[in-house]
């Protein structure tokens, strides 16, 4: 049986776990109905042209995985940003882990989707923010139809929250191959301020395939700073589906590093619903092998006086492959926008290549606005010049490799998430090198 047949047939004994009588249940049978139709995504489509899913979807996924919590926190320790005091949201194979968890937060609704999508208490919240910017193609229906688990966040009005939230999903391995689908919500409310980091973990070789959606609301004056590590295995994939809704003067930041998995896929979407909003998303990718990671990127200007910033970078070695899909739509009405998008990418091996497509869409006149790709090799003259100091070969690439990825990293508001990307890009790069960035 395919994968998609399989899932629109597995979703009769889904519905008959849960409340049928839920606020979500329409919704859902909506969206099974989008899935079948649509089903999963090919290359024909414009947006998947540079990415096949077809050797990710031939595995016989487990659709229900058995509930396994026997996972210690010495076992998954290393994973954490553990040098950092943060509230903790763990999931193992799709189900909350309470005893690596730490949910008791002074003045913040934090709770599991499970509970939100349930108790009445939080119906009008559901009914309110549930699945009202997630887009409604087929991979985003699919997650909404099987929606269950996941991340409840609410930060109440003028609450600056006083320290990160880790929300990370392991998965065990214990069945042959495993299909994941977390539902993440989040609600910023006004002047509100809250830093989140994200990570999907395998932990062992066993295929893996994730299909995550985050909705995130950002209301008046509230702050945003969200970090996504991507280090997993190369027998995991994932499809990371993150829509963004922003008010007035918000300002939200999405950093992703994508170090590791088979195929990655980040769908990344911010819609800007009010003047004097600011939208950064950046990135820094390093892969080798065969591995392949895709930026799908959407900025939605709809306002005027608003600002958004782009920038990522990609290093690709081996076999690997990227691509870059960035779009900026700036409306009629989005007089005074600055809009600035920037794909750079270096290709350390023949064998590697990039696709990279950005795009403006401007319907107003009154605009700055700029988009640019680049894509080369180490400069020859920096390499001459750092060999001649008596650096080696291996780190006089790592330096420049460090420097091409400096503007990213600096952006980091985190000292501990710079401190872990910095000993991960030296790990992928096979040097030590003694200082932090």
């Amino acid at each position: 049986m395919e994968l998609k047949e399989k899932l629109v047939s597995s979703f009769m004994a889904f519905e008959d776990n849960v409340d049928v009588n839920s606020s979500i249940h329409d919704i859902r049978t909506e969206a099974i109905k989008t899935f079948e139709a649509e089903g999963f995504p090919t290359k024909k489509l414009e947006a998947w042209k540079y990415t096949s899913l077809n050797s990710v979807l031939k595995q016989d996924y487990s659709v229900f995985p058995k509930q396994d919590n026997e996972i210690e926190f010495k076992d998954v320790k290393k994973y954490f940003i553990h040098d950092i005091d943060a509230y903790k949201i763990i999931f193992i194979d799709g189900k909350y882990a309470s005893h690596l968890s730490q949910t008791t937060h002074d003045g913040l609704d934090v709770c599991l989707m499970s509970a939100a999508l349930t108790k009445p208490k939080y119906k009008v919240i559901i009914d309110n923010y549930f699945n009202k910017i997630a887009k409604k193609d087929g991979l985003s229906s699919l997650n909404t139809a099987f929606a269950y688990e996941g991340a409840y966040i609410n930060i109440p009005k003028n609450k600056v929250v006083d320290k990160p939230i880790q929300i990370i999903h392991f998965s065990t391995g214990n069945e042959a191959a495993v299909m994941l689908q977390p539902r993440n919500l989040i609600i910023v409310n006004e002047n509100a301020h809250v830093q989140i980091i994200e990570r999907h973990q395998s932990l062992t070789d066993n295929p893996v395939l994730t299909n995550s959606v985050t909705e995130i609301f950002t209301n008046k004056r509230a702050i945003v700073d969200y970090y996504k590590i991507q280090n997993d295995k190369q027998t995991a994939s994932i499809i990371d589906n993150t829509f963004i809704n922003q008010k007035q003067e918000s300002l939200a930041k999405v950093h992703t590093f994508s170090f590791g998995g088979k195929l990655v896929r980040n769908n990344l979407e911010f819609y800007q619903n009010g003047e004097r909003i600011d939208s950064t998303m950046k990135g820094i990718t390093v892969i080798g092998d065969k591995q392949h990671v895709d930026h799908n990127t959407l900025v939605h200007h709809i306002e005027p006086n608003c600002e958004s910033h782009q920038d990522y970078k990609g290093i690709f070695d081996d076999k690997s492959t990227g691509v870059f899909n960035g779009k900026v739509v700036v409306e009629k009405l989005a007089q005074k926008t600055n809009a600035f998008q920037a794909n750079n990418n270096i290709l350390v091996s023949d064998k590697a290549s990039i696709n990279t497509k950005p795009q403006l869409e401007i319907f107003a006149d009154d605009v700055k606005c700029s988009h640019g790709c680049t894509i080369g090799q180490l400069d020859e003259s920096a390499m001459f010049y750092l060999r001649s100091r008596g650096i080696p070969e291996k780190e006089a690439k790592a330096l420049l490799m460090f420097a091409f990825s400096n503007t990213v990293l600096d952006s980091v508001k985190i000292p501990e998430i710079k401190n872990r990307i910095t000993k991960i890009i030296a790990n992928k790069l096979g040097v030590n090198i003694g200082f932090d960035l």
